[in-house]
C-alpha cells in the first residue's frame, strides 16, 4: 500500500495527463461475482456452461476463455492426413458460448480457492460460489531439444497444434522414400490413440500413391504396450504386422536435428542409451502437462493436475470446486468422449452440493478412442477405469469397421457441435443398455 501511494504521489508531480492515465488504469481493475464460474472454453467448459445455464440461469454463469476460436480437435487426425480441412474444425468462440452466459475474454492467471477468487490476465478479480475448472492441458514442444524451431523445416509436423497440423499433411505429400517416424512421449497425452492413428493413415496414403515400397514406417512409443487395453492392443498388433510397420516400445523422443533430418530417442529401460533415426517424414507428439495456473494454487496434486475425486469430480479439498476433462488427475484417457460422460455426472454432483446433499452419481472412467486404421476403417475402443472394454454396440468393436469410420468422420463432429456443447449429450451410457438388452 505504501509503495502504491508513493508511486501515486510521484505521478502527481509529473502532471495531470499522467495522473489521468494512471487513474484510468486503477479503475480498470474490475471486480465481479458469479454463482458459477467456469475456467476454460474448451469442450468441458462450454458443455458445463450450457448445463449450468439450464440449472441456475444464464445470468448466474460466466466462462473465462481468451481464445477467439473454438476447435474440434479430434478431427485434426484427419486434417493431418488430408481427409478434412482445418477450417472445418473451428468455429468462433462467441458462437459456442451459451447465449446469455457471460464470456470473460481473458486468461485465468491466479486461482485463490481459499477466498473463492480468480484473477485474470486483463486485471479482473472474479469471485464465485462454485468453480468448475476445465482448463485442458499444455503442450510442451520446447521440452524436446530442437523444437519448436524444427517445424520451420518441411518434413516435420504434429497433429496436436493448430500451427503444425497442416505441416503433417505437407510432409506426407512431399514424402519420396526413407523412414516415416512417429513418436509418443513419456507423459500423459490427450487421446492416447492419436499418435498411431496418423501412422496408419500415412501408411495408407503411401500405399495409395505407390510410395509404400520405398517407405519404412516406424512407431516409437514411450509406452511398454501398443495400447493400454489388451483387446484393442491385440487388434492393433494385427494391423501393424499385416502392414509391415516397425514398433519400438519404451522409446522416447528427446531431440530433433532438423537440418540433418535426424530424430534422437532415449531407451527408457536403459536411460543412457540413445538411438538416432534418420527420417524423410517425422510426426511429433509433444510432451504434455497440466495448466501452469494450477501450480501453487493448492488445487493440484503432486504431479500438478487438478486433484478431484475420481467418481464425483469434486475437488478433494475444496467442496465448491470441481473439475472436468484433460486438466484433472482422473485415471482414464483424456478424450472428448470422457468429457461427455463426465459432464452428466458433474452436473448431478454440483446439483447435489448446491442442495447440501451428498453426490449420488459416479463416473466409471468411461472413455472412447476411435482408432483410425485407414481412410475408411476404425477400431472403436471404449473402456472404463479398470481398462475393461465398455462397448456401446452389440458387435465386436475390436475389428476394423467402415461404419465406425463414418461415425468418427461424420457423426461425431455433428454430435459434438449440436449435442455435447449444448449440454445435451452425456455419453452413450443409456443407449448402451438398450443395445445390449437380452445379451449377457
Amino acid at each position: 500500500m505504501a509503495a502504491a501511494l508513493m508511486s501515486h504521489l510521484a505521478v502527481m508531480r509529473k502532471g495531470s495527463r499522467v495522473l489521468y492515465s494512471v487513474t484510468c488504469q486503477v479503475h480498470s481493475m474490475s471486480r465481479e461475482h458469479h454463482q458459477v464460474l467456469v475456467l476454460g472454453g474448451g469442450s468441458g467448459g462450454i458443455t458445463m456452461g450450457a448445463r449450468m445455464k439450464r440449472k441456475i440461469g444464464a445470468e448466474n454463469v460466466a466462462i473465462v476463455e481468451p481464445s477467439e476460436m473454438h476447435y474440434y480437435q479430434p478431427i485434426w487426425t484427419l486434417v493431418g492426413a488430408g481427409a478434412k480441412t482445418i477450417n472445418s474444425s473451428g468455429r468462433p468462440t462467441a458462437s459456442v458460448i451459451p447465449s446469455g452466459v457471460k464470456w470473460v475474454k481473458s486468461r485465468a492467471m491466479k486461482i485463490d480457492p481459499k477466498n473463492n477468487t480468480v484473477f485474470t490476465e486483463s486485471g479482473q478479480e472474479i469471485s464465485y460460489d462454485y468453480l468448475i475448472v476445465a482448463l485442458g492441458l499444455q503442450l510442451h514442444y520446447e521440452k524436446i531439444k530442437g523444437l519448436p524451431e524444427a517445424f520451420e523445416h518441411p518434413n516435420i509436423g504434429s497433429n496436436y497444434s493448430l500451427q503444425t497440423v497442416e505441416k503433417t499433411w505437407k510432409a506426407l505429400q512431399n514424402f519420396k522414400e526413407g523412414n516415416a517416424v512417429f513418436s509418443f512421449p513419456n507423459t500423459p497425452v490427450k487421446c492416447a490413440g492419436a499418435p498411431q492413428k496418423i501412422m496408419y493413415l500415412s501408411e495408407a496414403y503411401l500405399r495409395k500413391t505407390g510410395k509404400r515400397s520405398k517407405a519404412n514406417i516406424i512407431y516409437n512409443t514411450s509406452l511398454p504396450v501398443l495400447f493400454g487395453v489388451k483387446k484393442y492392443a491385440d487388434a492393433l498388433w494385427g494391423v501393424v504386422k499385416s502392414r509391415d510397420i516397425s514398433v519400438n516400445l519404451r522409446h522416447n523422443l528427446i531431440e530433433v536435428r532438423a537440418d540433418k533430418r535426424e530424430a534422437v530417442f532415449e531407451n527408457l529401460d536403459q536411460p543412457e542409451e540413445t538411438k538416432v533415426f534418420e527420417y524423410e517424414m517425422l510426426h511429433v507428439t509433444p510432451p504434455m502437462g497440466p495448466p501452469a495456473v494450477l501450480k501453487g494454487s493448492s488445487l493440484e496434486d503432486q504431479a500438478g493436475w487438478l486433484d478431484v475425486n475420481k467418481h464425483t469430480l469434486q475437488h478433494t479439498k475444496y467442496p465448491n470446486v470441481f473439475g472436468i476433462g484433460d486438466c484433472t488427475n482422473l485415471p482414464t484417457s483424456k478424450t472428448g468422449a470422457a468429457v461427455a460422460a463426465q459432464s452428466s455426472v458433474l452436473e448431478r454432483t454440483i446439483t447435489k452440493v448446491m442442495k447440501k446433499d451428498k453426490p449420488d452419481k459416479e463416473y466409471d472412467g468411461y472413455t472412447s478412442c476411435p482408432l483410425v486404421t485407414s481412410y475408411n476403417t476404425v477400431i472403436l475402443a471404449e473402456f472404463d477405469y479398470s481398462g475393461q472394454p465398455l462397448e456401446t454396440f452389440p458387435v465386436d468393436q475390436g475389428k476394423e469397421s467402415r461404419i465406425m469410420y463414418h461415425m468418427k468422420a461424420d457423426v461425431m463432429p455433428h454430435l459434438y457441435w449440436h449435442g455435447l456443447l449444448k449440454g445435451l449429450w452425456g455419453g452413450p451410457g443409456p443407449y448402451r443398455k438398450l443395445m445390449h438388452l437380452g445379451m449377457k
